[in-house]
């Protein structure tokens, strides 16, 4: 690791903590500049494959899946903490429910599930890139399923 602002390698951990989410959160120093920052470790775990519509596999990427959740709920009152709760709760159910694979539409479905206990207009906009609505009516039938 090597310091932000100087890119010196000489660096001291002058704090650790626990996170709720499972990271380390780590203060740490530069011994050459003095400048401190935070850093975050998240243990590795194994790798989860999405399978998408057309058969092709791809690795998933976790700030992928949150961006998407970010663009639903923009402008809305969504926290980024709601909205990291949903990645890490979507990943905690992938793990003890698929181990390393899940089909992409599961992992919308899940996503989308999220979202309607949460903000109806975030669900909306998430189905409607999601479920790539190409007419009215399907944006209708998706309204119609809001509770």
């Amino acid at each position: 690791m090597l310091c932000p602002e100087c890119g010196s390698d000489r660096l001291r951990v002058t704090d650790s903590r626990a996170c709720t989410d499972g990271s380390i959160r780590r203060r740490r120093e530069c011994d050459d500049c003095k400048a401190r920052f935070t850093t975050y470790e998240r243990i590795s775990e194994k790798a989860i494959a999405i399978v998408k519509r057309d058969g092709t596999v791809e690795l998933y990427e976790r700030n992928k899946l949150l961006n998407g959740i970010v663009r639903a709920c923009t402008k809305r009152p969504v926290t980024l903490k709601q909205m990291e709760n949903i990645v890490d709760d979507i990943e905690a159910t992938i793990r003890s429910d698929y181990k390393s694979q899940i089909k992409a539409s599961s992992l919308g479905e899940m996503v989308l599930d999220h979202l309607a206990e949460i903000d109806d207009v975030a669900y909306i906009r998430f189905a409607s890139v999601y479920k790539d609505f190409q007419s009215a009516q399907e944006f209708a039938d998706a309204l119609g399923k809001i509770h």
